[in-house]
């Protein structure tokens, strides 16, 4: 792939040193408003074109796929405009800000012929897709906890009256989009929709920096936590009659993973041998766009699509409000 990114934070640095790992993948353009912002990425990377107009670069012939981490709330407007140019488009996590933007973005996708994906670490994983092989041997599962707590460090600006992207309605933050989607796709990925949704959030102007979302499946609850305002220990339990798999890691990662079966045997589950989770993603979306797999990207965007249902549920429970839901 030939890769333009939208974006110049931390995070396009982190996802593109690990996309450029296989060497199909092109680094060959970057997108800011001000080119000095873009000038550590080009260096880093030796990316021969910088772009500050962004319709210029998706006119550019020699780019054919469009890597979105603009801040949450330009997601929807970014891909849109990437797909409808006739790229192939990853957009960062949360994928847009509500439901509605998403089945958008999936029609948009399904009209081009292009393909979609969310940059989502978790389902990915290998040791995921284990966990989800050996749900049958805990099963019926009766509880999960899951916490992702991870102190910001924007949350002290936040405190002292600035306004960082994550921590505004505007932007579409918050710690259930930032933190605990990753949960969400953990959970929603393994058990699908839940039949109900509750939140718990502490919220400051309008925007919440921690909470729990409490997921009602039958004969299921599971417990997740996720937080930009505290520090506390990452990691995720399935707890069921036969057994339980334990994960000691944020569920972003799914790391250090091991299963206790009720009848004393007991193993672990270490097949990530790469320490970067966003390796995992970039070479599955690599693969389908070669194989033209557009059945497999419309599954992770249907899985998608489920998760945003979710999220805007858990958001509505406690009345949060984005700018893009007017």
């Amino acid at each position: 792939m030939k890769i333009g990114t939208i974006g110049t934070g931390f995070i396009t640095d982190w996802v593109m040193g690990q996309v450029l790992e296989y060497p199909e993948n092109q680094y060959v353009a970057v997108y800011s408003r001000k080119e000095e912002s873009a000038q550590t990425l080009k260096e880093k990377y030796q990316v021969p074109k910088i772009y500050t107009d962004l319709d210029q670069m998706l006119e550019d012939d020699d780019i054919d796929c469009i890597y979105v981490a603009s801040p949450n709330s330009l997601h929807f407007e970014h891909a849109k405009k990437a797909m409808l140019a006739g790229k192939n488009t990853i957009v960062e996590k949360p994928f847009c800000s509500n439901a509605k933007e998403c089945e958008e973005l999936i029609r948009i996708c399904k009209e081009t012929g292009r393909f979609l994906f969310e940059a989502i670490t978790t389902i990915y994983n290998p040791n995921y897709l284990k966990i989800k092989e050996e749900l049958e041997k805990i099963k019926p599962v009766k509880i999960i906890e899951c916490n992702m707590s991870q102190y910001s460090r924007k949350y002290d600006a936040f405190l002292n009256g600035d306004h960082p992207n994550v921590f505004t309605p505007k932007f579409s933050g918050g710690a259930l989009m930032d933190i605990n989607v990753y949960n969400l796709h953990f959970i929603v990925g393994l058990f699908g929709m839940p039949k109900k949704v509750h939140y718990q959030a502490n919220i400051k102007e309008g925007i919440d920096t921690s909470g729990v979302v409490t997921l009602e499946y039958e004969n299921m609850t599971v417990s997740s936590v996720g937080s930009k305002d505290n520090i506390g220990m990452n990691f995720t339990q399935i707890q069921g009659e036969n057994g339980y798999i334990l994960s000691q890691s944020a569920s972003s990662m799914t790391l250090n993973v091991s299963v206790q079966l009720r009848n004393k045997e007991s193993y672990d589950i270490d097949l990530q041998k790469h320490d970067g989770a966003h390796y995992y993603y970039a070479g599955e979306m690599l693969r389908m766009i070669e194989e033209n797999d557009l059945e497999g990207c419309y599954q992770k965007l249907e899985h998608s699509l489920n998760v945003m249902k979710v999220l805007d549920a858990a958001r509505k429970d406690v009345g949060i409000v984005f700018d893009a839901d007017r």
